[in-house]
């Protein structure tokens, strides 16, 4: 019989070196040889599964062979079944059939017959299959009703906290609980959601930015052993319910660093639990990849190249903020420049910076640690957030003093940064004294390249849209999200950036010195050339990165009614005509 690794090899799912690396890994781990190849992500669970199938010559089951109705069998132990991951989904008068992740254990076949006294077949089944197939099963049993936290009446503070424990630790859960964060890492999610409500547990994921159910969320009665489960993971208070917690879980995931950043809320169904998924491999720390327009990045880099003075990016939570200022201290060379960095949290760790973690409870916080970084004879001093009055001063005068001063504020726009400011104390002269630039930012989706379809553009759609000058001469098309197996039917696959950039030069000094709102100052930064994020978007939506969709999902906060209902009409045009 051929080893799995030498199949997998001529059928150029892996190569050599592969087989090479996973023999290696699954010394560390201990593992078997193909739950190796899956984690490290070398080969997708389907493939491994067909190859085995072959090799052992055992049928594969599909996902639409599991029965709707799960084959209880009161003889076996739902323990059993769980630690061997394997399921009943037939039974006839010659025997019981079973789908296993692992059929080719000689014990498994031996210890079911045993069990149930009668002949036993086993097929194949991905693990994630059968793993469903368990949680109707769990579903289907009577005491459904009886497990969760309602059952804990009448315990004493230890044995409630030891019941809490023993939920966490069994094998179903810890099961469960890293699935969950598997698919996290498969979807390359950046948030996980477990959410109670009345009619059951709900799990969605994150992706791209878009909130996406899950089909298959985890049985309402587990709600109490994953809630569990992971605040044990997270060091958290096991046995707190009533109040929000956080929390942080490291982990490694298919050759993946994960930082998971918890949270939990109590909700009238239950805890609310989310999980920020940070990624350590997958950031990107190269202001060239970070999605900007060629003119906008020469611009932003000159303003980072200054000796001194305060550089903002602004957005809302979520608008990749923190990356493009972990991307610009990237930039920097830190062997000859003192760099120093007040977070919270510390999301990455750079080569060669000095990173501080803001800590409430010990009264480290922000405005603390910039008094005594000033002490450290710093060049460059990254402020994860200006966040209150007393923070955005200290900043302002580190500037003031000779340092270059890195932060970012929520803001919509890039001159909405400046009223910002003076809203938290800072006089306008000291802004124009310190301040160098403000770069507004937003994320958008980008469309699939295996599935976008070219639309297209009318004249009077794009005279509307004001897409016109960024279209390269004779085009008279953009293109459109349509779906595919590749980017789960939505259109888009991963995120790029739009950008605002807003320098303060002498004209800008003026106008702020008159005491101009926002909204003056956004024109004349435009007079001044500046593109607003709505433009930048239609420029990538010009080159097909984006669609115009998605740029007017992000941007709407950008127009006014009347011309957004005017765009949203261009949008449906081009989208109308796409289909016909």
């Amino acid at each position: 019989m051929k080893k799995i690794g030498e199949m997998l090899v001529e059928q150029g799912k892996l190569s050599e070196r592969d087989v090479e690396r996973a023999l290696l890994a699954q010394g560390e781990m201990g593992d078997m040889f193909g739950q190796v190849l899956i984690k490290l992500g070398l080969v997708s669970e389907f493939d491994f599964a067909t190859v085995l199938s072959a090799q052992l010559d055992i049928p594969l089951l599909a996902a639409a062979d599991y029965p709707e109705e799960p084959v209880i069998l009161e003889a076996l132990a739902q323990d059993f079944m769980f630690s061997h991951l394997v399921v009943p989904f037939a039974k006839s008068d010659a025997g019981i059939r079973f789908a296993a992740a692992v059929p080719q254990d000689p014990f498994l076949a031996k210890a079911l017959q045993m069990a149930l006294d009668c002949p036993v077949e086993i097929s194949l089944g991905l693990e994630s299959d059968v793993n469903r197939a368990l949680q109707l099963y769990i579903q289907q049993g009577e005491d459904d009703e009886e497990e969760g936290f309602d059952q804990f009446g009448g315990q004493s503070d230890d044995e409630f906290i030891e019941h809490l424990r023993d939920l966490a630790s069994e094998a179903p859960v810890i099961r469960l609980v890293n699935q969950i964060i598997h698919r996290a890492v498969d979807n390359s999610a950046s948030d996980i959601h477990i959410e109670p409500f009345e009619d059951g547990l709900h799990l969605r994921y994150r992706v791209d930015g878009v909130l996406q159910d899950h089909p298959d969320p985890p049985a309402a009665n587990l709600s109490a052993a994953i809630a569990s489960r992971i605040k044990l993971l997270s060091q958290m208070n096991i046995a707190e319910q009533r109040l929000p917690q956080d929390g942080r879980i490291m982990t490694r995931v298919k050759g993946h660093e994960l930082d998971l950043r918890v949270s939990t809320i109590p909700t009238v169904h239950g805890e609310s639990i989310v999980m920020r998924v940070l990624d350590r491999e997958s950031i990107q720390l190269s202001l060239p990849d970070m999605g900007f327009s060629q003119d906008t990045l020469e611009k932003y880099q000159n303003l980072l190249a200054r000796p001194h003075g305060v550089l903002l990016v602004t957005g809302p939570t979520g608008s990749g903020k923190t990356t493009t200022l972990y991307a610009s201290l990237a930039s920097l060379d830190s062997e000859q420049l003192k760099i120093i960095t007040v977070e919270d949290p510390v999301e990455y760790q750079l080569q060669g910076v000095n990173q501080i973690q803001v800590q409430a409870q010990i009264e480290l916080t922000f405005a603390r640690a910039l008094r005594a970084i000033l002490r450290q004879d710093p060049d460059i001093i990254m402020i994860g957030e200006m966040r209150d009055t007393e923070t955005a001063q200290i900043g302002v005068q580190s500037a003031l003093t000779g340092h270059l001063v890195l932060s970012t504020l929520h803001t919509n726009t890039a001159a909405g940064a400046i009223t910002r400011l003076e809203d938290m104390g800072v006089e306008r002269y000291l802004i124009t004294s310190s301040v160098n630039g403000v770069l507004a930012q937003r994320l958008v989706r980008r469309l699939c390249r295996h599935c976008k379809e070219e639309a297209p553009l009318s004249s009077e759609a794009a005279a509307a849209s004001g897409i016109t000058p960024f279209l390269e001469p004779g085009q008279r098309s953009i293109y459109q999200a349509t779906g595919c197996e590749h980017c789960m039917h939505t259109g888009y696959s991963g995120r790029t950036s739009i950008h605002e950039l807003f320098p303060l030069d002498d004209e800008m000094h003026r106008v702020i010195m008159t005491g101009a709102d926002a909204t003056t100052l956004h024109a004349a930064a435009r007079r001044q050339g500046m593109y607003t994020l709505y433009e930048d978007g239609l420029r990538k939506v010009a080159a097909g990165l984006t669609s115009m969709e998605e740029v007017l999902r992000v941007t709407q906060d950008q127009s006014d009614d009347g011309a957004l209902e005017e765009l949203v009409d261009v949008a449906a045009d081009v989208e109308t005509q796409a289909t016909v």
